[in-house]
C-alpha cells in the first residue's frame, strides 16, 4: 500500500493539526510564500514520489488567494511524481455560480472544477456544495458529503420541547426534510423572494412555529441578512425559541455581529472555514475533523465511505 502523506496549505491551519493529532501522521512540511508583488511560491520540503497524498486547504477569503495557493501546490505535488492528489476541502469557492440566470454570466462553478482537475487533483474531498448538481462539473471522483447529519446527532442528544426544522427557502427543503426525517419533526418552509446577490427577502411561512422550537438550517451564511431576517420573521410569527444551524459560517462584512443580535438563541457552525471572532456562548463550532480522519483513512485504504453515515444502523441519504 501507498504511504499516506497529510498536507496542509495556510488556509486552515487549527482543522489540519486536529486531523493530524487523529490520524498520528504528521503533517507533511511545505514552504509557503509570497514575492513581493504577491505571487505565491510553495516548495513541498519532504520527497512524496508515489505516494497517497491528502491535501487540505478551505477556499475562503481571500478567495482567490487561498484558491491559487491550492492550485500551484498541486502543480507542486504533480510535478514531484506523487501516486495520488486527493484534495480535501472543506468548503470549496465559486459554488453558489452554478447556472446562467441571466444573459453573458460565468458559470464559475464549472470553470473552478475545470482548473482544479487541470492542475492535477485526482479527487475531491468536500461539504456541502451549493448545489449537489456541482458534482456533475468533476472529471475525476468527488466525495460530497452533507453537514445536516452532524446537526441531528447534535439535537438528537438534547431535550428542546415542540421542534421543527425550518428551511429558510425552497432551494434548501430538500436538505431540511431529510433531517427532519432523522429527527421525526415536522419540517417548516420560509417562502423567499431573492432580488439580487446577498439580498433576499422573507416573504411566507409555510407551517406552524407558535409556540416550538424553530431549527434553520442553512448551508451558507455569508452576509447574515437572509438569515437573520429568516430568524426575525419566525419570531414575529411566535417561535418560543430559534437555533441557526449552517456548515459554512462565511459571515463577510459585519455578518458576525448580525448574528449575535438576531432573535437565535444558539447559532451551530461546522468547522468547515475557521471562525477568528471572539468566542461567544452564542454560537457553538462543530467539529468535522472526526469525520474527516476517518474519510481519509478510508480513501487511502479503499474501503467504502457509506459506513460512515448511518442513523440508528440505517444509510443516511446524502
Amino acid at each position: 500500500m501507498k504511504r499516506l502523506q497529510l498536507i496542509a496549505c495556510r488556509s486552515h491551519p487549527k482543522l489540519a493539526r486536529k486531523i493530524s493529532r487523529l490520524l498520528k501522521i504528521p503533517l507533511t512540511p511545505l514552504e509557503i510564500k509570497a514575492f513581493a508583488d504577491g505571487e505565491i511560491y510553495v516548495r513541498i520540503k519532504k520527497k512524496v514520489r508515489g505516494d497517497d497524498i491528502f491535501l487540505l486547504q478551505s477556499v475562503y477569503t481571500p478567495v482567490n488567494e487561498h484558491f491559487m495557493e491550492l492550485l500551484i501546490t498541486i502543480d507542486a505535488l504533480k510535478r514531484s511524481s506523487a501516486g495520488r492528489i486527493n484534495v480535501v476541502c472543506p468548503y470549496f469557492c465559486y459554488s453558489r455560480q452554478d447556472r446562467k440566470t441571466a444573459s453573458r454570466e460565468p458559470i464559475t462553478a464549472k470553470l473552478a472544477a475545470n482548473l482544479l482537475t487541470k492542475a492535477g487533483a485526482d479527487r475531491l474531498i468536500t461539504v456541502d456544495f451549493h448545489a449537489d448538481q456541482i458534482q456533475g462539473f468533476y472529471d475525476i471522483p468527488v466525495d460530497h458529503f452533507v453537514g445536516y447529519p452532524q446537526f441531528a446527532k447534535y439535537f438528537a442528544n438534547k431535550k428542546y420541547k415542540n421542534p421543527v426544522i425550518v428551511s429558510p427557502d425552497i432551494g434548501g427543503v430538500k436538505k431540511s426534510a431529510k433531517m427532519a426525517e432523522l429527527l421525526d419533526v415536522p419540517l417548516v418552509i420560509i417562502d423567499k423572494r431573492r432580488k439580487e446577490h446577498n439580498r433576499a427577502e422573507a416573504v411566507n411561512i409555510i407551517g406552524e412555529v407558535k409556540g416550538k422550537t424553530a431549527i434553520i438550517l442553512d448551508d451558507i451564511i455569508d452576509t447574515a441578512g437572509t438569515i437573520c431576517a429568516a430568524a426575525k420573521i419566525l419570531k414575529e410569527k411566535g417561535a418560543k425559541e430559534i437555533i441557526i444551524c449552517a456548515t459554512h459560517g462565511l459571515l463577510s462584512g459585519n455578518g458576525y455581529e448580525k448574528l449575535l443580535k438576531c432573535p437565535a438563541s444558539l447559532i451551530l457552525l461546522l468547522d468547515t472555514i475557521p471562525l477568528n471572532k471572539k468566542k461567544t456562548k452564542k454560537i457553538k463550532i462543530i467539529s468535522l475533523a472526526p469525520l474527516f480522519a476517518k474519510i481519509i483513512k478510508r480513501v487511502h485504504r479503499e474501503k467504502s465511505l457509506g459506513a460512515l453515515f448511518t442513523w440508528e444502523n440505517k444509510p443516511v441519504s446524502l
